[in-house]
């Protein structure tokens, strides 16, 4: 299952309707959790994800409403007797908050600590990119390797059939067949998160290609000078970076309170900018699927088409 559970929407303060920031991300045997701010394992409970379903935690910087949830949120893995290491990624300029915030937690987790202080690989397939905030800020983006997908039709046509597919996946060739064949490429998925940023090249790295891209929309558009006086994005500056990076969804979040809890305009001024794009506003306790691949037509079979096995397009 991949699938985005949002705990908590709100930037700065939370709201009545709007908990501060929490995300948990199911990427089939990981559960990664994201920036959890106040009151986020109480919204854990609501949301149904149990701590012991946390392999990964990502702090995209130190600032309040993304971390001070971290030491209730250990507390209760302690408390459920998590068995599992628990990985705890975070910039390294934020060590001192870090160490500070797991003082005051629960003992009796194996947490192990993995400070950034440049871009890159951080775990397999989890990468980083710097941000433009007032203090250090990296975002993450999870891919998937890419892959072939088998055409059935094909796969008839040139006589390969139960574990012979498998073999021919893994050796590359079977039975004088090729995998180019009989099957397509099939582009990993990729998440993106991007928190608290002014535009830049990181956000733009991050976003790139991304099936379901999540990012920070604190202000609206006629509040673009806050926005950059804060370092932020505007909505419409979150609908641009998706735009531009073909993403396929995106889900807005981090809302300034100045807007209370309907942000029907925030998500609007995104989709001006992101037609081609699924744009959610997000809201607390909502779940949202990774999108399905979808396969090129280009390397589908047209109904009429006779298949001998030739190579399929490149």
């Amino acid at each position: 299952m991949r699938e985005l559970v949002v705990l908590g929407t709100a930037s700065q303060v939370p709201t009545r309707g709007r908990n501060h920031n929490g995300y948990f991300l199911r990427w089939d045997g990981e559960g990664l959790l994201f920036d959890p701010g106040e009151g986020t394992q109480r919204q854990m409970i609501h949301a149904g994800v149990s701590a012991t379903s946390i392999t990964r935690i990502c702090l995209t910087h130190v600032h309040g409403d993304h971390c001070f949830g971290l030491p209730g949120v250990l507390s209760r893995m302690a408390l459920d007797g998590v068995p599992h290491p628990v990985h705890l990624h975070f910039p390294a300029s934020g060590a001192d908050v870090v160490r500070a915030l797991l003082s005051v937690s629960s003992p009796g987790i194996d947490v192990r600590l993995h400070p950034h202080g440049s871009g890159g690989v951080v775990a397999d397939g989890l990468e980083v990119r710097p941000l433009k905030h007032r203090i250090e800020t990296y975002g993450y983006r999870l891919i998937e390797p890419d892959g072939r997908t088998f055409l059935p039709e094909r796969l008839r046509a040139a006589g390969i059939a139960g574990p012979d597919v498998g073999r021919l996946q893994r050796e590359g060739s079977h039975a004088g067949v090729r995998l180019e064949q009989v099957s397509v490429p099939r582009p990993g998925q990729r998440f993106a998160f991007v928190m608290d940023t002014a535009p830049c090249q990181g956000a733009e790295e991050l976003a790139a290609g991304a099936d379901l891209l999540v990012t920070e929309s604190t202000f609206s558009d006629d509040d673009g000078a806050l926005a950059r006086q804060y370092r932020h994005l505007t909505a419409g500056q979150a609908g641009e970076l998706a735009a531009g990076a073909d993403a396929r969804t995106l889900v807005l979040t981090h809302f300034s309170a100045r807007y209370g809890d309907d942000v029907s305009l925030l998500a609007a001024q995104a989709r001006a900018r992101a037609p081609a794009a699924t744009v959610v506003a997000a809201d607390d306790l909502q779940r949202i699927s990774v999108p399905r691949r979808r396969l090129p037509q280009e390397y589908l079979p047209a109904p009429h088409e006779e298949n001998h096995g030739d190579r399929v397009k490149p």
